[in-house]
């Protein structure tokens, strides 16, 4: 049957479209302007967004699996409530949710809190589900590239216990894959909840470290305090917005994105391949700004 795609635009949705695609499947979209997006030959465009319930009626007509992600906004969780509401009124019972790594610890951080509710939501309302909860994107990098490359300083208050940060790429992968699996499954399957993280566990210093090598000069770490940090994403994205960044900052120094025994492994098994690194993305920005 037809996969419904949320979030299709973005840097990880529209990595599941591809992937979707590639293997096959059936895909249809939800985008708040067609005009402004790019799609594969054969995918199903419905303008709309998750509070539209016309759009989302309608983008669910003949849809039973939903790959359902919804970006970092004040509404985010009104927006999870009542997308999985109209899922579940419209036959829907598959779905593959972008959460977040320890969505069910780090509640003091809004988007996790959200996140950890949507969880449980699809727990409690009967949905089958494959719950994704990824480490911290690798493609958020592309904010402080300027930074490290122009300032020799890594900026991110990562801290001293490490973050296996995660490419959108493995990210997609794994999303598309379990949307097949459940897609073509015969019956219903339990939920379900996969780690998605990188191969290496890195600190502040590891990743200032790669960066040294990779541009063949020293890098600093900033260091662990996020008062910088938040002022320096409130210069390109709302205030609210820079001080959740900084409450999420915080708990990568207090606890840090550790996978748990057999999370790279499982990852690894799944794709039928290694894991994306931090040192080919450094490595990739590094060769771009020689070449420039």
């Amino acid at each position: 049957m037809t996969i419904l795609v949320t979030g299709a635009t973005g840097r990880v949705g529209r990595h599941v479209v591809e992937q979707l695609v590639k293997r096959g499947a059936a895909v249809r979209v939800l985008t708040r302007d067609p005009a402004k997006a790019s799609f594969p030959a054969g995918v199903e465009v419905v303008r709309g967004d998750l509070l539209d319930l016309e759009a989302l009626r309608s983008a669910f007509a003949g849809v039973r699996t939903l790959f359902l992600l919804n970006a970092v906004t004040g509404d985010e969780f009104t927006q999870a409530i009542i997308t999985l509401n109209v899922a579940r009124e419209s036959g829907v019972d598959r779905v593959v949710y972008l959460s977040v790594f320890n969505a069910d610890r780090a509640v003091n951080v809004p988007h996790f809190a959200v996140k950890s509710g949507a969880e449980r939501m699809l727990q409690q309302m009967g949905f089958g589900a494959t719950i994704l909860r990824p480490s911290y994107f690798i493609d958020n990098e592309v904010m402080i590239k300027d930074v490290v490359l122009k300032h020799s300083v890594y900026p991110v208050p990562i801290g001293g216990k490490g973050v296996a940060m995660v490419d959108a790429r493995d990210i997609a992968e794994v999303a598309a894959i379990e949307l097949i699996r459940r897609d073509q499954a015969p019956g219903e399957l339990p939920v379900e909840t996969i780690n998605l993280v990188g191969p290496d566990t890195l600190t502040g210093a590891d990743v200032a470290a790669i960066w040294s090598d990779v541009l063949d000069r020293p890098v600093a770490y900033g260091g662990d305090d996020p008062s910088g940090f938040e002022q320096n994403m409130a210069a390109f994205m709302p205030k609210w917005m820079a001080y959740e960044m900084r409450l999420m900052a915080e708990r990568y120094v207090s606890d840090g994105m550790i996978p748990e025994p057999g999370d790279v492994e499982r990852l690894t098994g799944l794709l039928g391949r290694p894991l994306h690194s931090y040192r080919d993305f450094a490595a990739t920005v590094a060769r771009s700004h020689t070449e420039a």
